[in-house]
């Protein structure tokens, strides 16, 4: 790819394959595309669920799976089933015809997706869309990622209408620009190296969704289920029976208390459903009532006592190592009674949030405290420290494995939402 210097005022785009040097054509959308198909008489009322020989896709269904391209052959989608095909015969959908989200009470309004494989699909679009044809034949996938970039979808936001509900009306999408290559080769190169790197990001969503399954599955099958005293899965060379121990046999409190920082500092806290820890940054310390507060240190176990019955408990991480908290956050060290990772999963388990909440008493929300006395009398079944430490590691690599997956799976969305940016006018 070439990029092009910013100080030629030519409609281009910033970032273009080689070869290609002419500009773009632009022309308003009512020039380009036409609205053939009638989609809001198409109620879930109108149509016979019994008996019926066409479908209708519904936009909500698909956006967030299909932000682009709706391939109709190879993708699931999940179809409503009815009508008769002579009365909606001239709602039909063609292949290239955009499917436009026409209101929402999100971000989704406005966008579009680009039919895709259709064969002999009887298929329309259900409530809430627009659907546009192009009037001259564009090259394949390329529409849907131009009418989704950035780039033209700014023109959007100024005529989108509603507050809780926004919505945007054909007469608005004519008031729009659009802007395409001249050479049908260049809309090829184009649609093809977006439609590439959507099916890489799919393989590498598959990869992380079957290494989530497959951690889900471990869990259920390497800790004993409710009335065992051995899982169903384990190492070799372990046999003995797991025993009921209290977490205060298990760990003990850990108080590393420190004057409040009189500069701005960063705090830690925890997520609730056992989703981590996160940081914030205190840029006022005047505004914090305490004077003392704690530090906290890679491995320690801490539990939000506000919010316990929401299970927010978590093991500190290293890029959290030596962030402060308040009171409300008592910590806990494993040092020499048990392994601290296999721990993360024991108290990361629904189970686990079940006995914090019989153990948070009072009403909703700050009203409900954990009482931490009963924190270390809770019971839990352990192995011996050997085989604690087998499972801790394992599942730590395949925590490991995971978010290795996910950064690769974030910087890809990322390097896609820059080519958008760069590669359209």
């Amino acid at each position: 790819m070439a990029k092009i210097d910013d100080s030629v005022k030519k409609k281009v785009p910033e970032l273009r394959f080689k070869g290609f040097t002419d500009d773009w054509e632009e022309r308003k959308f009512d020039e380009c595309f036409n609205f053939p198909v009638s989609t809001n008489s198409l109620s879930r009322a109108l149509l016979n669920y019994d008996e019926g020989d066409i479908k209708s896709v519904h936009y909500g269904d698909i956006l967030i799976k299909y932000p682009a391209i709706l391939n109709i052959k190879n993708d699931k989608i999940p179809y409503i089933t009815g009508g008769k095909l002579e009365k909606y015969k001239s709602s039909l959908l063609e292949n290239g015809d955009l499917i436009f989200a026409d209101a929402a009470e999100d971000e989704t309004v406005g966008k579009a997706v680009e039919v895709n494989g259709l064969t002999e699909e009887n298929l329309v679009a259900g409530l809430h869309t627009i659907v546009a044809r192009p009037k001259d034949k564009k090259a394949e996938f390329f529409l849907g990622y131009y009418i989704n970039s950035n780039t033209y979808h700014r023109q959007l936001l100024r005529l989108i209408q509603g507050s809780k509900v926004s919505s945007i009306s054909k007469g608005n999408l004519q008031k729009t620009l659009v802007s395409f290559p001249k050479d049908f080769e260049e809309q090829q190169k184009i649609g093809a190296f977006f439609k590439k790197i959507d099916d890489t990001i799919a393989l590498h969503q598959r990869k992380l969704d079957l290494l989530k399954e497959q951690k889900k599955g471990y869990l259920q099958k390497m800790f004993p289920k409710n009335g065992a005293k051995v899982p169903e899965l384990r190492f070799a060379g372990f046999a003995d029976d797991w025993e009921e121990r209290k977490l205060g046999e298990l760990v003990e409190q850990i108080i590393r208390e420190v004057p409040k920082p009189n500069k701005p500092y960063y705090r830690m806290s925890v997520r609730s459903h056992a989703k981590g820890t996160f940081k914030q940054f205190v840029d006022n310390p005047e505004n914090v009532a305490m004077d003392k507060l704690f530090v906290v240190k890679k491995d320690d176990l801490v539990v939000n006592i506000t919010f316990a019955w929401e299970h927010a408990i978590a093991v500190v991480n290293e890029e959290n190592d030596g962030l402060l908290v308040s009171h409300r956050f008592p910590t806990y060290r494993a040092d020499g009674k048990s392994d601290i990772e296999f721990l993360h999963h024991v108290v990361s388990k629904e189970n686990f949030r079940r006995k914090l909440e019989f153990i948070s008493p009072g009403g909703a929300g700050r009203n409900r405290v954990l009482n931490k006395k009963d924190f270390l009398k809770l019971k839990i079944f352990v192995p011996k420290i050997e085989e604690q430490q087998k499972i801790g590691s394992f599942f730590k690599q395949l925590d490991n494995t995971i978010a290795l997956h996910q950064r690769k799976l974030d910087l890809l969305k990322e390097q896609k939402k820059g080519f958008l940016q760069k590669m359209f006018v």
